[in-house]
């Protein structure tokens, strides 16, 4: 960083004692150190261990030769794009994004901000830049002190609990105006511009919508938003909850994912022809998510819980068909201008770590272009999906297709793959060492 910079820094962190310098693991969970403002100002390095980036989600590693078996150290190098003052702390304080980078200096095969770094610089390569967009939907729910207990929504205004009949209402009877406030607040002084913003389907279920952009950028901002809600709803009683399918006979939470691309230099939309036709490249995109959407269903469906979103679909679906603007098929073409022209991947959950899934999802598709693949016929209407392509229905399946896939280990490294199968793996063991009470109340009685 040059010295205007580090002078610019320093005036911005004024007053800041300490500084979270964090870097997401393979579920987006922000990993870090705290370091003190004086230490971060003097570029001293920051070190983490190697295995943190495959941590599971319950808190266990997997075996240390997925990961290096001396379990040494990466460097934490922060992005100075991505600094921040954090809005919703009583005491001043700051986040910093960092990358997970090597001792020798090269970003690590591990982290998933690198892969999607990666990625981008692939489509740099071919003089163009993709651009993409992200729909987050999560629910806000009472505190939930016992975990055998289903989770409620907050009592509203009229000290009712919200029964699943406010789709798109506008009305604050449900009483989080306030939250909503103080989450609007935070997303300005972090620099997230929000786009749409309304109640989902689901009981006390929301979405937001993200301005598109630069696919990094978009992926740091759901990063911070999802980091940002949870923090804010501690601080009004309340639980932010971004699992795929909390609620049994609701709609589950998803992240969509727009995507399209633009050619360096013009800012053309090359997935429209001068004439506004839909041109090669973008069927081929297309061709290349349908090729891809199976074997990373386990990366844009990264849980056991991902799985009950999928199985009950409510606009979920578990796919790879296109269609043009139709909600049953997992890459849909939303109604636009030709300049707006894009391709969504409704497979995604909210519990989807961003950088990894817009990474895959990009991934396949440039793939597809390389390859300069074919798309099936688009569908439209109602349908029955083709065996061809249905995708895994399980984390078990999904995990299964994966560890066969050749072409993860090519657009990811057999190092990422290799070591996210064996996390997950972990994961899926976890859940299964548990009865759930659906069996004692069921098969108890039969035995």
């Amino acid at each position: 960083m040059t010295t205007d910079g580090q002078r610019s820094l320093a005036q911005r962190l004024t007053g800041i004692d300490e500084i979270e310098c964090v870097t997401p693991d393979l579920n987006g969970v922000p990993r870090g150190k705290v370091m003190t403002a004086e230490g971060f100002l003097e570029g001293r390095r920051l070190q983490m261990a190697r295995g943190v980036l495959l941590q599971c989600i319950m808190g266990g590693y997997p075996s240390a030769r997925f990961y290096g078996s001396d379990d040494g150290d990466l460097a934490l190098n922060a992005d100075p794009k991505q600094i921040h003052r954090l809005p919703w702390s009583k005491q001043p304080r700051a986040l910093a994004i960092c990358d997970a980078d090597e001792l020798t200096g090269e970003s690590s095969r591990l982290s998933t901000r690198g892969q999607l770094k990666a990625v981008i610089a692939r489509y740099a390569a071919r003089g163009l830049v993709p651009v993409v967009a992200t729909e987050m939907e999560f629910f806000v729910f009472a505190p939930n002190t016992d975990p055998t207990q289903p989770f409620q929504p907050p009592v509203g205004m009229d000290g009712r609990r919200e029964e699943g009949h406010s789709a798109f209402s506008v009305s604050s009877n449900n009483g989080l105006r306030p939250f909503f406030n103080e989450v609007y607040e935070c997303m300005a002084a972090l620099g997230l511009p929000r786009d749409t913003f309304m109640h989902e389907m689901g009981v006390s279920q929301f979405e937001i919508n993200l301005l598109h952009g630069d696919p990094l950028l978009l992926a740091d901002q759901t990063f911070l938003f999802k980091h940002l809600l949870k923090e804010v709803a501690l601080k009004h009683h309340l639980t932010v909850v971004c699992m795929a399918k909390p609620l049994a006979h609701t709609p589950g939470s998803s992240m969509h994912i727009h995507q399209s691309i633009v050619e360096m230099g013009t800012d053309r939309n090359v997935f429209s022809d001068d004439a506004g036709q839909p041109t090669a490249i973008f069927r081929h995109f297309i061709g290349g998510q349908q090729a891809g959407m199976a074997d990373f269903t386990a990366l844009f469906a990264p849980n056991v819980n991902s799985y009950q979103r999928l199985c009950h679909p409510y606009a979920s679906p578990n796919n790879a068909c296109w269609s043009y603007d139709n909600r049953a098929a997992g890459l849909r073409i939303p109604a636009s201008s030709p300049e707006a022209r894009r391709v969504e991947n409704r497979l995604p959950g909210a519990d989807a770590n961003p950088y990894l899934a817009i990474a895959a999802s990009l991934a396949a598709g440039l793939y597809g272009i390389e390859n300069e693949l074919a798309p099936t016929p688009a569908i439209q209407g109602e349908f029955e999906v083709p065996e061809s392509l249905s995708l895994p229905c399980t984390l078990h399946a999904a995990l299964e297709r994966l560890k066969r896939s050749q072409l993860a280990k090519e657009l990811f490294g057999k190092e990422f793959i290799e070591g996210y199968i064996a996390s997950k793996t972990m994961e899926l063991g976890s859940f299964h060492d548990e009865i759930t009470p659906w069996e004692r109340r069921v098969l108890a009685a039969q035995a």
